[in-house]
């Protein structure tokens, strides 16, 4: 097999582990095409193609947070994930491992650990990589790493997501939230809404949010009852979608460009937590990017002139 053909097979799975070290997906999509080159380049052929690529991946990886640390401490507002719409890599004897960790909520967990303590806890805890393989992918002994791995995971569950662990039950209820929301309806809204519910989005400075967030059951189920009379007139589409492995949805405006995407939390049959992501950078990769700004000013000036 060619190295050109061997890369493209395990392309998913390289994709998978970069993205959820970075949580980006231009991020992760750079670091595997870099993982690509050295491979390229390499002189020797590896006696492991997918330890060398893992490893290389891995690599890349860890140096990209670094310097992204910095950026996102000066990030204007609160900073989530690029919104993924599909896991590339599949696994079924891991499904349940790769979709937990592939939430907004996870990931944003994972943004508190070390960026050694979140590559040694994606190969392990995700991938079920040996500590032989991780020591090899992070250049640290095997003791160093069940170390880091340790640490890592005692920071994970402290503060470990839970989601609703019928699929079909998450998926019924977020149906009922998006037709409730179309609608406009406080009343349905607020029964699937938890009492201390969080609406947060990231716009990073450059496009609306509401605010700092919006917090409890009454008043997210105002704000998102009064979102669709002032949306729906000017053609904006809600187009349910998995977004980051949970219930979600793609807002389009009425020529199909992206608005902004959402993702929902679910646990013991209520929403807990509703986050959006409307930073035009993060949305690139899901289809052409409205101007969110424009979008709501053409909806303020659409209600003037019916009112």
């Amino acid at each position: 097999m060619k190295r050109i053909e061997e890369f493209q097979e395990l392309r998913p799975l390289l994709f998978s582990i970069a993205y959820r070290i970075l949580g980006s997906v231009s991020e992760a999509e750079d670091a595997v095409q870099e993982t690509w080159l050295r491979y390229e380049a390499s002189p020797t052929e590896p006696r492991s193609v997918k330890a060398f690529l893992s490893a290389t991946v891995t690599r890349v990886s860890i140096d990209v947070l670094r310097s992204a640390r910095v950026r996102r401490e000066e990030y204007v507002g609160p900073w989530f994930p690029e919104p993924l719409l599909a896991d590339p890599y599949e696994d079924p004897a891991r499904s349940a491992e790769l979709a937990d960790s592939l939430s907004m909520a996870a990931l944003l967990l994972l943004e508190r650990l070390s960026p050694l303590e979140r590559a040694v806890f994606v190969l392990r805890e995700v991938f079920a990589f040996s500590f032989r393989e991780i020591a090899s992918a992070v250049e640290r002994s095997e003791a160093a790493c069940r170390q880091l791995a340790m640490q890592a995971r005692r920071h994970m569950d402290a503060g470990r997501p839970r989601f609703e662990a019928d699929r079909k039950e998450r998926e019924q209820l977020a149906g009922r939230f998006f037709d409730a929301f179309r609608e406009g309806d406080v009343d349905a809204l607020r029964e699937l809404l938890a009492a201390d519910v969080q609406m947060v989005g990231d716009g990073g400075g450059k496009a609306p949010t509401w605010g700092s967030g919006t917090f409890g059951a009454d008043n997210v189920a105002q704000v998102l009852a009064s979102t669709v009379p002032l949306l729906a007139p000017i053609g904006v589409a809600v187009e349910p979608h998995e977004v980051n492995g949970q219930p979600g949805a793609i807002f389009r405006d009425r020529d199909g460009k992206v608005v902004y995407a959402l993702a929902l939390d679910i646990l013991d049959g209520q929403i807990q937590t509703i986050r959006s992501v409307l930073n035009p950078d993060k949305l690139g990769h899901v289809g052409p990017v409205a101007d969110a700004w424009e979008v709501i000013r053409e909806a303020h000036q659409a209600r003037r002139s019916t009112d």
